[in-house]
């Protein structure tokens, strides 16, 4: 279980929507979308690209606190991790060059030789330890601190190996060394900058592709190439990369079709639709691990039911939200969890029976929908969903919901709050009182869905607000989790899917696709999800021979 990433990722990407999110009710594009997970590779060298960061400035570039899209996104391309996250979102090695598990409850990293820090000093064994432990310390507000639960000790056992060892087998704590959680900062750095670490007055001090030379609060981050990265296949073509934070549609909208900003991830329909033929650049759709649902937000909500969650799955035309809310770019799965975590895992096929064996993504069905809410007769029939203030991607879909919900005797109410209302639901229970759900916005971060179930349905996670506990499925989470292989992890995960399908009370909408924009002098950078754990700005390039 990760609970605190998840939460802030969910309210990032609800401050998205907030902000630039669009909706209206304009037409599709007339071609399906094609998907890609990458873009043309680069061939010139560039002096500066501006990028954008459309759901606002970092609040840190710390890799034990980043957990959302804006430091993530700077993050990734400045602090290595041990593993690498690829396009795909497969698994490559990182700053370590192999693992291999002795027992069930040892782990063996062996580190690369050739790498140093942004000041050329050599990278050891000493650092990873001071890196992992440090987001077990109550001290340093890790958004980790839950995948560090299963960990004894973290030791080095060499100049250039650490050896983790574990109280219970843990399968996900290897996948999580793919994003800020195994990023590995300078121990001695850490020590002097204590908790200004990741700040614009602390810095940083590790050993990505980009090093931070400048951050500007309220204007920009700035880095600049390390033309002595260890991985000469991603050494940087561009020299200078600026990260800018607008928020406005309109703005973004009109600086990116004037070539004043060079890129963005995280596009917003209104944004896409006057970009998708502007002859600026190319609109890219990649797969993506994103997902929005609507959550209860208790045990006493009407929604806590899962008959009365169904009844409105049953009523969602989903064919026209795609269509008409997301102007084509999301699609329609079976669980709130998109496939795309497990398609490139060594279990792909037992995940993919699994799935198959779901039931379908249900037809709208008034009159079945109409009869679970009779057999849930639930107390109240007023259902109040929150959302956040000026998300018109979120508020065209509960418009959709509010419509269909009126004709199953349920009359739903959206609750608009300002971000940071939205931002402390998730962390007060107190300010979810008056509310009986969420539109959730959120990501898996890491190629194994297992984390992400866990949160809505252990018994003890802080995000299990509906009290959903379901012994049988608790138990086959936790033995997946348990289990090293990949196969025997799968088969356990897939069993508890097909009974918390039934039974938890949530409210799949759909999975978006990831919608990024480059102007026509830039090539290169992943167009998938993947980018939020990986270097992807060490990919970016000219399409040109020149620099420019």
């Amino acid at each position: 279980m990760h609970a605190p990433r998840t939460a802030l990722a969910v309210t990032a990407l609800l401050a998205l929507s907030a902000c630039t999110a669009g909706g209206g009710t304009g037409t599709s594009p007339a071609e399906p979308l094609k998907l890609t997970a990458t873009t043309p590779a680069a061939t010139g060298t560039l002096d500066e690209v501006t990028w954008n960061l459309p759901t606002g400035e970092p609040t840190t570039l710390d890799p034990a606190k980043v957990g959302d899209y804006s430091p993530n996104t700077v993050e990734a391309n400045l602090c290595d991790p041990l593993l690498r996250l690829q396009p795909d979102y497969s698994l490559a090695p990182g700053l370590a060059t192999a693992w291999r598990h002795p027992d069930d409850r040892t782990l063996v990293l062996d580190l690369r030789t050739d790498v140093t820090f942004w000041d050329g000093t050599p990278m050891t064994a000493r650092d990873v330890v001071a890196s992992l432990t440090r987001q077990g310390d109550p001290a340093t507000q890790s958004v980790n601190t839950q995948v560090m639960a299963s960990v004894a000790a973290v030791t080095a056992t060499g100049d250039h190996q650490v050896t983790v060892r574990f109280d219970t087998p843990d399968e996900l704590f290897l996948k999580y060394l793919a994003g800020g959680f195994g990023a590995v900062s300078q121990a001695s750095y850490l020590k002097k900058a204590g908790t200004s670490y990741g700040t614009a007055e602390g810095g940083l001090m590790c050993t990505g592709p980009f090093r931070l030379t400048s951050w500007k609060p309220g204007e920009s981050v700035t880095a600049v190439r390390n033309t002595a990265y260890w991985d000469a296949s991603l050494r940087p073509k561009v020299k200078k990369l600026t990260f800018t934070f607008v928020t406005d549609p309109s703005t973004l909208t009109s600086a990116l079709l004037s070539g004043q900003i060079d890129g963005s991830y995280e596009i917003p329909s209104t944004v896409a639709r006057a970009l998708r033929s502007s002859g600026a650049g190319t609109l890219y759709h990649g797969p993506s691990t994103q997902t929005v649902f609507i959550s209860p937000t208790g045990p006493d909500s009407p929604l806590a039911d899962p008959r009365v969650t169904r009844a409105l799955s049953l009523v969602l035309d989903r064919d026209a939200l795609v269509k008409n809310v997301y102007d084509g770019a999301a699609q329609q799965q079976k669980t709130f969890i998109p496939s795309l975590v497990w398609q490139k895992s060594e279990a792909a096929d037992v995940y993919a029976e699994g799935y198959d064996r779901l039931p379908a993504v249900p037809e709208v069905d008034v009159a079945r929908a109409g009869k679970l809410v009779d057999e849930a007769a639930p107390a109240r029939r007023t259902v109040t969903v929150a959302m956040a203030a000026g998300d018109q991607q979120s508020l065209q879909t509960l418009t959709f919901l509010q419509a269909a919900a009126k004709k199953i005797g349920l009359t739903l109410v959206i609750r608009q709050l300002q971000p940071t209302q939205m931002s402390g639901l998730f962390y007060d229970p107190s300010l979810r009182e008056g509310l009986d759900a969420t539109m959730a916005l959120g990501y898996v971060e890491i190629p194994d869905p297992l984390s992400y179930a866990q949160m809505f349905t252990s018994p003890t996670s802080p995000l299990n607000w509906s009290g959903y506990d379901n012994p049988r499925v608790t138990k086959l989470l936790a033995q997946s989790q348990a289990s090293l292989d990949p196969r025997a992890s799968a088969s356990s995960f897939t069993q508890a899917q097909a009974l918390y399908t039934e039974d938890l009370p949530i409210v799949p909408i759909v999975c978006p696709y990831e919608r990024m924009f480059l102007n026509k002098r830039l090539s290169g950078a992943p167009a998938s999800f993947a980018y939020i754990n990986m270097p992807w700005a060490a990919r970016l390039g000219g399409t040109g021979g020149a620099a420019s």
